[in-house]
């Protein structure tokens, strides 16, 4: 089966949102409307065999999630998290990459298999969050409590690319409701990527403004910790109220639109 014959199947199949275009060596090329957490998008590959395809991610969600740890490997807890969405979802991991090899009838929800099974992987980053994040976590609880701020926390919001995103606290004092994101780490080499992470969540979750005029994104840094630059207060700027942990009283005008 030819490249163009491979993705007149699948359209058939997917809606327009799956995006498929030729790749190298015969292969199929699947853009799907998934992202990784920071807002890359999430491809699918179909390679065809005498008789069956192999459908594969050629190892980019593994790579991403390693891409995340200072050490480049990935803890045992980890592990057994990615043989338990493996597992979950029937997708196999060939070395690196998640595969799986069917006939022609059964490709379609391959492919769908494959891409949920790289979400799933790449949502192991939040595994990695550090103990820092858990202390201003409890922090940012307590205050709210002795703030007689009323609040929920661990929200989870489905956004417009069909991934669900977990917000950490949502606030609903009588004037303004506030989804908040806590970016918390002791480290400089995840700080940036923890900025991107948010910046790909407000992004994915702005649709909700539209709906609900007094919602507010924030977006509260832990400063305690000297890790973060200039530049990511500006990146999420443009979509957010930056705050400062370190300037509580601010913070709390911003919870209250006062």
């Amino acid at each position: 089966m030819s490249p163009a014959e491979i993705c007149a199947l699948l359209h058939e199949m997917h809606p327009p949102a799956f995006d498929c275009s030729p790749a190298p060596g015969e292969a199929v090329r699947v853009r799907t409307p998934m992202l990784y957490p920071d807002g890359g998008i999430i491809d699918v590959f179909v390679l065809p065999r005498q008789g069956s395809f192999d459908v594969t991610d050629f190892g980019e969600a593994l790579g991403w999630l390693r891409l995340q740890s200072p050490s480049g490997q990935l803890s045992p807890r980890q592990k057994r998290l990615l043989r338990d969405v493996c597992l979950t979802l029937g997708v196999e991991l060939s070395g690196w990459q998640l595969f799986k090899r069917v006939q022609t009838d059964d490709l379609p929800s391959a492919v769908l298999r494959v891409a949920q099974a790289a979400l799933r992987v790449s949502d192991l980053w939040f595994t990695m969050r550090t103990r820092a994040f858990e202390v201003v976590a409890e922090e940012v609880a307590d205050w709210l409590e002795e703030r007689r701020i009323p609040f929920d926390r661990s929200v989870v919001v489905p956004g417009r690319s069909g991934r669900s995103w977990t917000i950490d606290f949502r606030t609903t004092p009588p004037q303004r409701t506030s989804l908040v994101f806590v970016l918390a780490t002791g480290s400089r080499s995840a700080a940036r990527r923890l900025t991107e992470h948010v910046v790909a969540g407000l992004h994915d979750l702005s649709h909700l403004k539209h709906n609900q005029a007094d919602l507010a994104f924030v977006s509260l840094f832990d400063d305690t910790e000297d890790v973060w630059k200039e530049e990511d207060f500006r990146i999420v700027e443009t979509l957010s109220v930056p705050a400062r942990w370190s300037r509580r009283d601010e913070f709390e005008r911003i919870l209250q639109a006062a």
